[in-house]
């Protein structure tokens, strides 16, 4: 079993994935560093908005709201590059991988093909 697993890591192209990794790294810091900053403001701004909510006017409101609006766009923009980045990078491994399985199909018919030259020449 663990012979099947290391033959299967020793056929990831390791060099594509190191190469992709500091996109994905990065987008993904981003992405945590826009999560963790805005849920911190979040709790300040739901309490500042429950006292604050009545003494504002509805343009006030609706300021504070397309800003919200365009915070998220910008979250929902940054997790969808790094989706869009792992994606690619799970294509090429699909890719890979179903190179690897034909060639072990083809592997496969050629051992059956010398085991059965193997036996008629064993039975003569």
């Amino acid at each position: 079993m663990a012979l099947g697993w290391m033959t299967i890591l020793q056929n990831v192209p390791w060099t594509d994935v190191i190469r992709n990794a500091p996109a994905v790294a990065d987008g993904a810091r981003k992405l945590w560093r826009k999560v963790a900053s805005k849920s911190g403001e979040g709790g300040n701004m739901q309490g500042a908005a429950g006292t604050a909510a009545a003494e504002q006017s509805p343009a006030a409101q609706l300021a504070a709201l397309r800003a919200q609006v365009e915070v998220l766009h910008g979250q929902m923009l940054a997790s969808s590059e790094v989706i869009r980045a792992l994606a690619e990078q799970n294509a090429q491994l699909i890719a890979h991988i179903e190179t690897h399985r034909r060639r072990l199909l083809w592997l496969a018919a050629g051992n059956a093909a010398a085991l059965l030259l193997a036996l008629t020449a064993w039975l003569r």
